[in-house]
């Protein structure tokens, strides 16, 4: 049987394209954002340099097509909640919070997309923080935002703060140590310490409140 030549070319084009996408996570894993230089991709890819314009017609567009592959959100979405709601959100939020907190320690490619975006303004960069903030907007407006009324908002602030804490200590541990306030955060115990400290603030926070 003939094989078609279009399709043979296709094939090729889009194996060469995630050849490349690839790459540029295999880089920003493990060098960072700094590092996603053309000769760099197209080195670590195994491919001509040239295919990178010919594909993508410019670093900066592969580099934007690959953070709005990675589908960093998807373990906080409005799909998640329970159908049934009967504490305000507590424990819901509670799993989301601490789910957050691993899935942050274990994405490499998240770490250094969070790191990037505090140091440089980029449209593909905006935009995931956007998905973000949508998330986190459908969570807060459909099950704790109700539960609080007029003190939802101060709810929200706490949130802020307990978001921003965990994916700060990851960074943290990530680039400049294990320690912080004596507590060891490369080893179990000292993250449990932590989960066991949001658990704690969620729950005081939903009998204060």
């Amino acid at each position: 049987m003939e094989t078609n030549p279009l399709t043979n070319r296709a094939r090729d084009k889009n194996k060469s394209k995630q050849q490349f996408l690839d790459a540029v996570g295999t880089i920003l894993r493990s060098k960072g954002h700094t590092a996603l230089k053309v000769n760099n991709i197209a080195a670590t890819a195994g491919l001509d340099k040239k295919l990178i314009y010919k594909y993508f017609g410019s670093t900066e567009q592969l580099i934007d097509e690959y953070i709005h592959s990675q589908d960093f959100w998807s373990n906080v979405t409005g799909d998640l909640v329970p159908k049934k709601i009967t504490d305000g959100g507590k424990d819901f939020l509670k799993r989301m919070l601490l789910e957050q907190f691993e899935f942050v320690s274990q994405n490499k490619a998240l770490q250094k997309v969070l790191l990037w975006s505090l140091s440089e303004e980029r449209k593909s960069l905006q935009k995931l923080i956007d998905d973000q903030e949508a998330n986190g907007e459908i969570l807060l407006k459909g099950i704790s935002d109700p539960h609080f009324g007029d003190k939802a908002s101060d709810h929200r602030a706490v949130m802020a703060i307990l978001v921003a804490g965990l994916y700060y200590l990851n960074l943290f541990t990530e680039v400049n140590g294990s320690h912080f306030c004596g507590i060891d955060l490369k080893t179990e115990e000292g993250r449990s310490k932590i989960r066991q400290a949001t658990t704690f603030l969620v729950e005081q926070t939903y009998s204060s409140m």
